[in-house]
């Protein structure tokens, strides 16, 4: 990463993480054009070493086929031409387990899909592929898990890591598969388990099970510390206990599980509503929802030791959230946060406030109307030299993606 983005990209969340105190000033939210075309819906925002921000998303075809398409944001402030990853009509479309493109350290893209592998209503495989040229060209799809078993794998996160490689993690229903009784509806057998994948040069080189037992589809988060990933996900206790665990890698092996932190949410189904975390040198911090005693809430927790511990939970919504959480660090002290806060009825909208490591609390904002409902997706964020960028699926007939900046207001 050069210097001149380095100091560009300090001075931008340097002052974010500045009006974050009960009485700072409010963030502005500014609009920005959004590269997609017609019936789209699912974006995901990831930043190059280079400040590039680059945008995958979901997007209907006149064949009724559908495109996973991406775009960069570069310093012009003008989106790139979107060009295709793939285009099928056997891409497995759910709202809230969608693909995403991430650039890895040598300029290289790799994107993630999920592909039918079968009849099955929830049997799709994770497909990874990778581009040498900026998305023009993407070479051959590999599986990120062990294949021959139609099941679900899917809600994956990729990290790039040193080297130019990547590491995945996600949920893989192969041991589930095989537990289910011959005959019994899809999704009565064994539990979900968190998988890893390590990428290289075009390929998968190591793949492993981290947690035999996780929950069904709730999505999967990973940071980056000084002293390795740290993957945060919804685990799933044999008393059917769905909170947050945390597992490190040190020494060349993932630790065994830990809990973030005692919600003691018993549900007996998925909620589909996974944490997000990000970090800066060895703070962390963690956005997830949690619906324990019967009250829905958005909360968020800081480590300062690489994920090993974590402080007590804050509150970060306004009451009423339906979760669908994302987080960005604006330092070592600050982290924005959104969510989806409910209005009544499927009203809603997509909010975010800045959350302190003391716990302090700036007021809330809201970025866009929204609705309560599946189609509004998860919001997704990512930093950018000018401050914060979210995009956010507006719900419709046809559907599309909007996109804003978020900056540091006056006082």
């Amino acid at each position: 990463m050069s210097s001149k983005f380095t100091r560009a990209v300090l001075g931008a969340t340097l002052a974010l993480a500045a009006c974050a105190d009960p009485h700072g000033a409010p963030l502005v939210v500014e609009q920005l054009p959004a590269p997609t075309d017609g019936d789209a819906a699912e974006p995901y925002l990831a930043r190059a070493g280079d400040g590039t921000l680059w945008m995958s998303w979901l997007e209907r075809q006149a064949d009724s086929s559908m495109a996973l398409r991406v775009s960069s944001l570069g310093a012009s402030g003008a989106w790139s031409a979107p060009r295709d990853v793939v285009h099928r009509t056997d891409l497995f479309v759910n709202w809230a387990d969608f693909p995403s493109v991430v650039p890895l350290e040598d300029g290289r893209l790799l994107a993630h899909y999920l592909q039918r592998s079968s009849s099955g209503k929830y049997s799709y495989d994770l497909m990874l592929t990778e581009s040498r040229d900026s998305g023009a060209t993407w070479g051959a799809a590999a599986l990120a898990h062990e294949g021959g078993i139609a099941a679900e794998h899917g809600f994956a996160t990729m990290l790039p890591v040193a080297g130019g490689g990547a590491g995945i993690v996600y949920l893989d229903g192969n041991a589930a598969a095989r537990a289910t009784p011959a005959g019994a509806p899809e999704g009565h057998g064994g539990a979900m388990q968190l998988g890893y994948a390590a990428w290289k040069d075009g390929a998968v080189i190591e793949r492993r099970i981290i947690d035999d037992r996780t929950c069904d589809c709730c999505q999967t988060t990973m940071a980056m510390t000084t002293r390795g990933p740290v993957v945060v996900y919804r685990d799933r206790s044999h008393e059917e206990i769905r909170d947050m665990s945390v597992t490190r890698f040190v020494d060349g092996q993932w630790t065994e599980a830990t809990s973030l932190h005692d919600d003691g949410w018993k549900i007996d189904y998925c909620p589909v509503n996974g944490p997000q975390a990000a970090a800066v040198g060895d703070t962390v911090a963690v956005a997830w929802y949690t619906g324990a005693q019967d009250t829905a809430r958005v909360r968020v927790a800081f480590s300062t030791d690489a994920g090993a511990t974590f402080s007590a939970p804050v509150r970060a919504d306004d009451g009423n959230p339906t979760g669908r959480v994302d987080l960005e660090m604006l330092s070592g002290d600050a982290a924005l946060v959104s969510w989806i806060e409910r209005l009544g009825g499927d009203s809603a909208q997509v909010r975010m406030r800045i959350v302190r490591r003391d716990g302090t609390l700036q007021a809330a904002q809201v970025v866009s109307p929204s609705r309560g409902t599946r189609s509004s997706g998860f919001p997704r964020m990512a930093r950018d030299a000018d401050g914060v960028v979210i995009a956010y699926t507006i719900p419709g007939s046809p559907s599309r993606v909007q996109v804003a900046r978020v900056r540091a207001g006056s006082r």
